[in-house]
């Protein structure tokens, strides 16, 4: 199949004559050392999704940030309903109508439901003062629009994910916005809720929103999107109707070349047993756990939402504490009361939301790199600035990291990047068990394979990893053993030898 075409108006490939509520016209960014985005057009069409897609870095999410009104571009134009306009901030762009609702939902915890919804423009009394009334009796009508009987006086903090996102298209409906932008929406969400997500984007088609949807998962993508755009390197590379382009097609376009290994994994001499776990129990999550992990191996734990895995694993790494059981390192019995003492004995955890878990985003990367290092980059209990550098520069080119300079935010970072930073923190303090939480969640299939390799090269060199996923290919692909979880308890331990998906669902289901 041919690719898109590449030197025609997205507007006039993607939907013929019908007018665009919103074009992107040549629009660069540049920061220094680094061109985001180079002259990239991009047009978004009412009661149309249009798929934004791409490897990390490819300048996906600095789009958004100009969309947004986070950063205004160096060059290029925004028009809307045929008239050039320019998001000074934020506020200016939901005043055009467009609101984004991301992987990492950006509201407040401590805060109402209704508050959430209505934050910055809550309804008034004629004194001026904040209609509380009105305000939840909106956000419940809101609520009630999207099919959810969540309570709008909750706090946030006690919703699930999934309920988060209603929220976050709450406050969407509430601003009346037109252009709605879905950032890995689906990323932590199980298929009932991804279901229920998609219903609700029908719902905003029928409605005329122009829906802009970024996500690595193919299958989503053509499932619910009309059009597509590819981005590699800040360059629009391919666009047209997503109905008629294959996905090899597709990632040929975002990564410049086929990907024909996606798991690249080294055959690895596997050793004795590390890590012993004996009967490890938790009062709420799991119960009976029991099982080893070898020398140099990549135990998968498998299972649906919900099953106790990254619970089980945040307890082994100090997190909560187990109701009894028993581990043993190298032989030796283990205990473990915080993540100090797990440090200290040889085991570390990259958690699923690196974001908000692994990362201090504010601060630079070198910082966040060494963070657990600190007596290693110390002298008579002062930082030492050169030795932070030094250990972050040996762990960044290790991972090629794509950075400007080790000095910038790590909060600037694309999602592929961050990861390898928080891989990279826990490396330096050279353990003996590495726990991924959820390795790869929102890194496109470029990086993907390349997370992979590096992950296999640490088994390589003899690290014990155990690897938490939701999907199977990277299970089946990457582990030499995996243990299935159901419900807080084992439900199986398959050897690689004739691992089939198959029997894991069937495991993971109790369907077997």
């Amino acid at each position: 199949m041919k690719p898109a075409l590449q030197n025609v108006s997205p507007a006039a490939s993607a939907s013929g004559s019908e007018a665009a509520i919103l074009e992107m016209r040549g629009i660069s960014q540049i920061f220094p050392g680094v061109k985001a985005l180079d002259g990239v057009s991009l047009s978004l069409y009412p009661g149309k999704v249009t798929a934004l897609i791409g490897e990390n870095g490819a300048g996906k999410s600095t789009l958004v940030k100009i969309l947004t009104g986070i950063y205004r571009p160096n060059e290029g134009e925004i028009i809307v309903d045929g008239q050039p306009m320019a998001f000074a901030n934020a506020q200016a762009a939901m005043n055009a109508g467009v609101t984004a609702i991301h992987q990492e939902t950006v509201l407040f915890d401590e805060l109402s439901v209704g508050e959430n919804i209505f934050l910055g423009h809550a309804p008034r009394t004629r004194f001026g003062t904040i209609d509380w009334s009105r305000m939840m009796k909106r956000s419940a009508e809101l609520l009630h629009r999207l099919e959810s009987n969540i309570d709008p006086l909750v706090r946030l903090k006690d919703l699930s994910i999934a309920q988060r996102h209603l929220v976050a298209i709450a406050r969407a409906l509430s601003v009346e916005a037109r252009i709605v932008i879905m950032d890995e929406p689906t990323a932590a969400l199980s298929r009932k809720e991804i279901d229920d997500l998609f219903r609700i984007v029908r719902s905003l088609k029928s409605q005329g929103k122009a829906i802009l949807f970024i996500s690595h998962k193919f299958d989503e993508l053509y499932e619910i999107a009309d059009n597509f755009v590819v981005f590699r390197d800040g360059r629009a590379v391919g666009h047209g109707r997503l109905g008629e382009i294959g996905q090899d097609e597709i990632v040929r376009m975002m990564v410049g070349r086929e990907v024909k290994d996606a798991f690249p994994k080294q055959v690895v001499r596997i050793g004795g047993p590390v890590l012993e776990v004996d009967n490890y129990c938790h009062p709420t999550e799991f119960k009976d756990i029991s099982f080893n992990l070898k020398r140099g191996e990549i135990l998968g734990v498998y299972g649906l939402i919900g099953a106790g895995r990254s619970e089980l694993c945040q307890s082994l790494f100090g997190i909560t504490k187990p109701a009894k059981g028993r581990l043993r390192l190298e032989g030796r019995d283990l205990s473990i009361r915080s993540p100090s003492d797990a440090i200290s004995a040889g085991i570390v955890y990259v958690p699923e939301e690196r974001g908000r878990h692994g990362l201090a985003l504010a601060m630079p990367i070198y910082q966040n790199m060494t963070l657990p290092s600190l007596t290693r980059t110390s002298r008579k209990g002062f930082l030492h600035a050169a030795n932070e550098f030094a250990l972050a520069r040996r762990y960044a080119e290790r991972l090629d990291l794509r950075a400007a300079a080790l000095s910038v935010p790590v909060g600037t970072l694309s999602g592929g990047n961050q990861q390898k930073v928080v891989i990279g923190k826990w490396l330096a303090t050279q353990p003996k068990v590495i726990i991924l939480d959820e390795p790869t969640k929102g890194i496109d299939i470029g990086s993907k394979a390349a997370v992979h390799a590096f992950i296999s090269e640490l088994a390589a060199e003899g690290l014990s990893i155990i690897m938490i996923s939701s999907e199977l290919p990277e299970i089946l692909g990457m582990s030499d053993r995996v243990l299935v979880m159901k419900e807080g308890l084992m439900a199986g331990m398959f050897d690689r030898d004739g691992l089939t998906p198959e029997a894991l669902v069937r495991a993971a289901t109790g369907n077997a």
